[in-house]
């Protein structure tokens, strides 16, 4: 698995238990990408491209793409048992981002 294509939906990815060989009870992580060490690209599907593309301010629009293209750069290099909470976190900061940005537009 080296390229995926999600929409960018916070709590996308559900938590489930992991049991660890001398553990009793397991613990509850995100882990649906762990272990797929060739995972390098996500793609976002759906219409954020759009919405940043209509954003007024082209520094917005810069930002937010710098900020979708992010996760590109770093997944390469990210640990195999820290992918999906590297694509977590990419994935709430967009959102963020995008959320101000559409506050600061409405005002």
């Amino acid at each position: 698995l080296q390229r995926i294509a999600i929409p960018l939906k916070r709590n996308l990815f559900p938590l489930f238990v992991r049991h660890d060989h001398n553990q009793i009870y397991g613990r509850q992580i995100y882990g649906q990408f762990d272990g797929c060490d060739q995972l390098t690209t996500i793609d976002l599907a759906g219409g954020i491209h759009k919405t940043v593309a209509l954003l007024h301010m082209e520094s917005w629009r810069t930002e937010m793409n710098t900020e979708i293209d992010r996760i590109n750069q770093v997944l390469p290099t990210t640990p195999t048992n820290e992918k999906t909470d590297e694509i977590r976190q990419w994935m709430d900061a967009v959102i963020d981002k995008m959320d101000h940005y559409k506050a600061e537009h409405h005002r």
